[in-house]
């Protein structure tokens, strides 16, 4: 054995020892469930290897897979997902409870996280994968067992040559695990709520490895989600460089208490290890799966600020879709709502009985729209670098020339505000057009200056940064001017992105603004603090919001080929309204 080797199995016998010694001698009552029982069929195991990803390439890995006895190959079965391969004594507690009837027939898969193999086997150790595919908050990891892994699962057959047949359902699916795979299955759950809706989280690590400390506050801001958890710890976790561990989980579960989810706990006193979870592994097991095929439903948050926005019972319902690149929302003094499908030049118009029509007019790829106080409609051409300005009657007149244009905002006197990209490696500008079609710079160094809104007061211009994590804040001045400017609004960013791409901007009657990013619709109240995330459909990424309807209280939200609208409990300001003063900000 070389050298190096040798080094690297004392350092963690030393600190396996030095774990050990920190903790008590843990003794937990056995389940039954956990024991093999006379009478009751046992599953079979299979054991695979994967080494074609493409998600995670150069990986290999191996994989088990458990099928019950009571399996019978001809409807799709239950599923559940373990990380780090078998633990808690698993296939035992399986074919118990389902024998019993105290879960239902489940087929569990048992993966291992990858390794990338070195070259030189003799001289370089393997690139050990797991915090990588783990640890992190993105979703690579539940995009490679749904894309790559689950789908190899079900090319095999079982022992008996049964088709292998898993359930697409979100509500016959669980997964879990211990440590950096705890979060992996709570991720893979809270990215997909579509795929998981069932998680097992032993001694998590809900701590600063790759930003897993940022999921209490995560939760308590977003919209709940259709997710039941378990979650074990003990009070001998660790407690090192990444935070502590033991408080972390408690902090878990006073986010999820507090955003409505259903979540049960067993906390015990022991260290880093799977001796508790594997004692409680049964119950956390009668808990996910208690009221099956009940679904597992949203909870209610207690997060004063989404209760506000979101309706109980109104979701997401589809506008239109099969567009090119579904931009620029804006809305008239109606309530009808107009948005642009950018590469195909073209607009569209939501009536106040919400059909949709589409307008006999080249939009010269417009990407912003907007409305003055004198009704007309106003749209940045991106083809032609210009300002547009249509009556009633459609007929165009141009406002402005020579800038190239993003989004636009027009204020009640007339006065209209201009993001200028420039592109994303270029300082951008930010354009001031009076009413007399002079045109000034007004600002200038934002890194990709985007969406924009004014204040209910017109007093403040908000601009996204869409290149950073940024909301920009300026004063405006009475001659229309910008002063004041101030990165105001600090946004979260996922963990596969290095900004929070805002792009468009809104704000509703309390002042409170809404940005499109990256993350969902990212909510900030008065003074630049995001109190709520708002998801939009799965899979999406929005590009623009407006309020709609009659009392303008129908969030409308463009999302690369197609478009959404929701019934809110807020109503949007009109920039072409009487400007007002909102409420006073609460700290």
């Amino acid at each position: 054995m070389k050298p190096i080797k040798v080094l690297l199995l004392f350092v963690c016998f030393i600190s396996s020892l030095a774990v050990s010694a920190q903790s008590p001698a843990e003794n937990y009552p056995v389940d039954p469930a956990s024991i093999d029982q006379t009478g009751v069929p046992k599953g079979d195991m299979m054991e695979f290897k994967f080494d074609s990803s493409k998600i995670f390439p150069g990986t290999t890995r191996k994989y088990w897979v458990y099928v019950p006895a009571a399996y019978d190959g001809k409807k799709p079965a239950c599923l559940y997902v373990n990380q780090d391969g078998i633990q808690f004594k698993a296939p035992v507690v399986f074919d118990n409870l389902i024998y019993k009837k105290e879960m239902p027939v489940t087929i569990a898969v048992f993966v291992q996280p990858g390794s990338i193999p070195a070259e030189d086997a003799d001289n370089a150790l393997n690139r050990n994968n797991r915090s990588y595919e783990y640890d992190g908050l993105g979703d690579n990891y539940v995009k490679f067992l749904i894309q790559e892994l689950l789908p190899e699962v079900e090319k095999q057959k079982t022992k008996t040559g049964k088709p292998i047949l898993l359930s697409k359902k979100a509500n016959d699916r669980a997964i879990g695990g211990s440590s950096s795979g705890a979060i992996a299955a709570f991720n893979a759950a809270w990215e997909r709520p579509d795929q998981f809706s069932r998680v097992f989280s032993s001694i998590g690590t809900y701590v600063g490895f790759r930003g897993g400390e940022r999921f209490p506050t995560l939760i308590r801001k977003f919209e709940p989600k259709p997710i039941r958890v378990f979650l074990q710890d003990g009070t001998n976790d660790l407690n090192n460089y990444v935070g502590d561990w033991w408080i972390t989980a408690q902090m878990m579960e006073r986010a999820l208490q507090f955003a409505g989810y259903e979540v049960e706990h067993a906390w015990g006193d022991g260290g880093h290890n799977g001796i508790h979870a594997t004692a409680i592994f049964p119950q956390a097991m009668r808990f996910l799966w208690k009221d099956y095929p009940k679904p597992v439903a949203k909870g209610q948050s207690k997060n004063a600020f989404t209760n506000t926005i979101i309706i109980p019972g109104e979701d997401w319902e589809l506008v239109g879709e099969g567009y090119g690149f579904a931009e620029g929302t804006g809305v008239n003094a109606a309530g009808e709502v107009f948005y642009q499908d950018i590469p195909n030049a073209k607009t569209y118009k939501v009536d106040l009985q919400g059909h949709l029509t589409q307008l006999k007019i080249d939009s010269k790829k417009a990407s912003g729209t907007a409305f003055g106080p004198d009704g007309s409609r106003y749209n940045s051409a991106t083809a032609t670098n210009q300002i547009l300005k249509y009556a009633a009657n459609n007929i165009e007149t141009v406002v402005a020339d020579g800038i190239n244009v993003n989004d636009l905002t027009v204020a009640n006197n007339g006065n209209i505000y201009v993001t200028a990209p420039n592109g994303a490696e270029k300082p951008g500008k930010i354009y001031l057009v009076k009413p007399n079609g002079e045109k000034l710079v007004v600002d200038e160094g934002l890194k990709f200056p985007n969406g924009l809104a004014l204040s209910p007061d017109q007093k403040e211009l908000y601009v996204a940064e869409s290149a950073t994590h940024w909301i920009y804040a300026y004063q405006v001045k009475a001659d229309g001017s910008l002063t004041a400017k101030q990165r105001f609004g600090w946004l979260h960013v996922p963990d596969n992105a290095e900004n929070a791409w805002a792009d468009g901007l809104k704000c509703d009657r309390n002042n409170r603004i809404y940005a499109v990013t990256n993350m969902g619709i990212q909510v900030m109240d008065e003074i630049g603090r995001v109190i709520s995330i708002i998801p939009v459909p799965l899979g999406k990424t929005p590009a623009n919001i407006c309020f709609g309807g009659p009392n303008f209280d129908v969030l409308y939200v463009t999302c690369q080929d197609k478009v959404y609208r929701r019934k809110v409990g807020v109503n949007g300001a009109n920039s072409f309204d009487k400007p007002f003063k909102a409420v006073t900000p609460k700290i």
